[in-house]
């Protein structure tokens, strides 16, 4: 087998791939490149025939070595390994999968193309995994123990999800939750509202609390309520136990008639709920906390406050955000400038671009996780979807305005907040290198969807002290962390290197959760303790609504 060649170093998409679309041309295009490939190479396709047929032969006598990971859940049944049936088709199975990954990753393609030939052949391998076919022995042992009763219930599951969810499977009961009872339940009221957001004061869990308040910026793709889960998930209740004053923001979901509102658009509109919650708290400044594409408003604004020499945010908090999108990922192989720009006219001839568009394509990404695992239960076990509240949020999508949409593929496309006065936001150019508030920014290793290597070098554009932290976990879980969790770990250094893996290398691992080390470092900045408000708002501002707000509710 020969060594997997790897990309060639240099500028592509990374991140924010979901938003910026995929051309089904493109895709076919690697089809037909992996189809011609036997003829290209005939030898070498041969050979892997060969080796393949070397590997089977192992496997019908009961000679293979070959076992599905550790980790893989698909194959946890006992019967994978105790029935030599099933054993066998098994490791057929992964025989064949290892084979044409080895089989193209020693192709003579040129690099990309192989790269693309290794997602599609993952995701071809994936959907034709034994585990999901009915022969799967626990669909079997369902069908049994109900009477057939589960193949009913999967072929209605079946039927709704075809006609009700575009074909997905569904990964969680849309009625579990009742967004203001389950869910978004912290206490609180809105305070400020214009048309494109509403902002949150929560009510103090605490008798004193930092005189610097806290304001959490969330990302314009989801909800708000990702911050405000069941109480112990809830990173709202943790700042307001740690005795922050915390505020949030809740985005309005768009409509076509708001479909010219831009990065700066919501820049103006974030500008005017941090002069309220200043107004409201007294503070001269506060400190901000952004996540994914909130993360990049946040910085965005910051670099025009630099620019404008206003110091109202004392630090800045960045939960997964890439800024700096000079690394590769798998689905961003299949995207030039003529599928962005298709992606662009797209979402402008549509005045949005849909959350549930945006969410097959993340879907998709970690097919295994968030379409497999549920086609099996749905479907084959005939199981209702589980009742899991960050899937029921993860599932509550929605809108990006059309011009929102065009920005943020302009970033990622030019790369201009790594160079100073690229960017242009509300009449001001942007460089970071000029932000001088301190910034703790956290990412996860097995991040899918913002790689931790992209989080790492967006940190070090900025000007001030930079604390990156690196959690042992994904997207989600990277922010929902809650300290207590055995398995939970997370990396810190010091010392600034060039190279994330050589940051990785020296970085100090830490048992628990990030967020108790984010607690000791925002309250360095949070602050004198005085005693907690009693009302909420102020006179100019007063609380009207309480929280969760109108604008969560809207579809």
């Amino acid at each position: 087998m020969s060594d997997r060649k790897q990309p060639p170093p240099g500028r592509s998409l990374s991140g924010m791939t979901p938003i910026l679309g995929l051309a089904g041309k493109d895709i076919l295009s690697t089809v037909r490149t992996l189809l011609r490939q036997p003829l290209r190479q005939p030898s070498h396709s041969l050979r892997h025939a060969a080796q393949l047929g070397q590997a089977l032969k192992e496997v019908v006598t009961g000679r293979s070595p070959l076992q599905p990971d550790s980790d893989d859940r698909r194959f946890t049944d006992l019967t994978w390994h105790d029935n030599p049936l099933y054993q066998r088709s098994l490791q057929a199975y992964l025989a064949w999968r290892n084979e044409l990954q080895a089989w193209i990753a020693g192709s003579d393609l040129p690099a990309e193309d192989i790269s693309r030939g290794q997602f599609l052949i993952e995701q071809l391998t994936q959907a034709l995994a034994p585990s999901n076919s009915p022969a799967n022995p626990a669909a079997l042992k369902r069908a049994f123990e109900t009477g057939g009763r589960s193949l009913l219930d999967g072929l209605a599951n079946l039927a709704r999800d075809l006609s009700e969810n575009g074909g997905m499977p569904r990964q969680v009961d849309p009625s579990a939750f009742t967004v203001g009872e389950d869910v978004a339940a912290s206490e609180g009221a809105v305070v400020f509202r214009n048309e494109v957001l509403e902002l949150i004061q929560y009510r103090p869990l605490t008798e004193q609390v930092h005189g610097r308040p806290l304001l959490v910026v969330p990302p314009q793709i989801n909800k708000f309520y990702v911050f405000d889960l069941c109480p112990k998930k809830s990173v709202l209740r943790f700042c307001l136990q740690a005795q922050q004053q915390t505020f949030t923001l809740s985005w309005r979901n768009p409509t076509k008639a708001q479909r010219q509102w831009g990065l700066s658009t919501y820049l103006e509109a974030l500008k005017q709920a941090v002069d309220a919650v200043l107004a409201i708290t007294g503070s001269a400044d506060l400190n901000m906390l952004g996540a994914c594409s909130g993360g990049i408003t946040c910085a965005a604004l910051v670099g025009h406050y630099a620019a404008l020499q206003q110091p109202k945010v004392h630090s800045l908090t960045l939960l997964v955000s890439v800024l700096d999108a000079t690394l590769d990922n798998q689905l961003a192989l299949f995207i030039d400038d003529h599928t962005l720009q298709a992606a662009k006219r797209h979402s402008y001839q549509a005045g949005v671009l849909e959350g549930r568009d945006i969410a097959k394509v993340f879907a998709w990404m970690r097919p295994n996780d968030l379409i497999w695992n549920y086609w099996v239960n749905n479907y084959l076990l005939g199981n209702a979807p589980p009742a899991f509240d960050i899937l029921f949020w993860n599932n509550d999508t929605t809108r990006l305005p059309a011009a929102l949409h065009g920005d943020l593929i302009d970033l990622f496309q030019h790369n201009p907040l790594t160079r100073p006065g690229a960017l242009e936001v509300c009449g001001t150019p942007v460089d970071l290198r000029q932000v001088r508030c301190d910034v703790y920014s956290v990412a996860g290793s097995a991040d899918h969807i913002t790689p931790w290597p992209a989080c790492y070098r967006s940190a070090h554009l900025f000007g001030g002290q930079v604390q990156f932290v690196l959690s042992n976990s994904g997207h989600i879980q990277s922010i929902l962390n809650p300290p207590g969790n055995p398995k939970a770990r997370f990396q810190t250094s010091t010392e600034q290197h060039d190279d994330p893996a050589n940051w990785r290398e020296h970085a100090g691992m830490h048992a628990d959760s990030w967020w108790l080390h984010w607690q000791r470092w925002l309250a360095e900045r949070a602050g004198a303790l005085k005693h907690a408000p009693t009302l909420l708002g102020s006179q100019d501002h007063p609380a009207s609504e309480p929280a969760p707000g109108r604008y969560v509710h809207q579809r």
